[in-house]
C-alpha cells in the first residue's frame, strides 16, 4: 500500500518508550501518527472532533491506568466508530484471550508485545485500507441519498415500478399517465441516479439496505 498522506495512526499507550518506538517506526514507513498517554486523553480529543473523514486506525494498549483500552473500545463501539477507525490492540501475553474476544466484537486485530515491526506495519496498512473502504462506502451512501432527495414524487413512483421490473406500458396504466410521460420520467430518474439500466438502478438502491 502506498500510504495516504492524509491517513493517521493513533497510538494510545501509557508507556512512553512504546509510544516513542511506535511513532519512530511509523515515521520510517512514511505513516503519520498521533500519540496519547492515556485512553482518557484520546477520548477527550475524539469527542472534540467530528467523525473521521480520512483513513485512520488506532493502536490501543489493553491495560492502562484509569480507563482501560477495552473500556475505550466499548465507547468506540457505542459511537459506531470502530469500522472507520479499525482498532489493533497492543497486548501482553496474559491479555491475549481478552484481545481475541475483542476481535470477535469488532476489533481489527491484536499484536502481542514484543511485536515484529514488519508484521505490525503490515496490519496497520491493512487497517488503513479497511478504513478507506468504509469511508468511501459512506460517502457513496450519502451521495446516493442526496440524489434520491432530488427526485420528484412522480419520479420516485416511476422508479419504484421500474425497479419492480414493470414495462413502461404497465407503469403508465398503474400511474394513469401516458407511456411517453413514463419514458420521460424514466430517463430523468436514470440521469439523476447516474445509471443506464433498471438492473443497475436496482443494484444501486439495494446498497442502501
Amino acid at each position: 500500500m502506498e500510504p495516504s498522506l492524509d491517513a493517521t495512526v493513533y497510538i494510545v499507550d501509557d508507556d512512553a518508550g512504546v509510544r516513542d518506538a511506535l511513532a519512530w517506526l511509523l515515521r520510517s514507513r512514511r505513516l503519520l501518527s498521533e500519540v496519547f498517554d492515556s485512553a482518557e486523553a484520546f477520548d477527550r480529543v475524539l469527542q472534540s472532533r467530528p467523525a473521521p473523514t480520512q483513513p485512520c486506525c488506532l493502536l490501543l494498549d489493553v491495560r492502562m491506568p484509569g480507563m482501560s483500552g477495552l473500556a475505550l473500545f466499548e465507547q468506540l463501539i457505542e459511537r459506531g466508530l470502530q469500522d472507520a477507525m479499525p482498532v489493533i490492540f497492543l497486548t501482553g501475553h496474559a491479555d491475549v484471550p481478552t484481545a481475541v474476544d475483542s476481535v470477535k466484537r469488532g476489533a481489527f486485530d491484536f499484536c502481542e508485545k514484543p511485536f515484529s515491526d514488519n508484521a505490525l506495519v503490515d496490519r496497520i496498512e491493512q487497517a488503513l485500507r479497511r478504513s478507506a473502504e468504509v469511508l468511501a462506502m459512506r460517502r457513496q451512501r450519502v451521495g446516493l441519498q442526496t440524489r434520491l432527495t432530488e427526485l420528484t414524487e412522480r419520479e420516485r413512483d416511476v422508479m419504484r415500478l421500474v425497479v419492480e421490473g414493470l414495462p413502461n406500458k404497465l407503469i403508465a396504466d398503474q400511474l394513469d399517465i401516458s407511456v411517453r410521460t413514463v419514458e420521460v420520467h424514466r430517463s430523468r430518474v436514470f440521469d439523476k441516479m447516474s445509471v443506464k439500466s433498471a438492473v443497475e438502478l436496482a443494484n444501486l438502491l439495494r446498497s442502501l439496505d
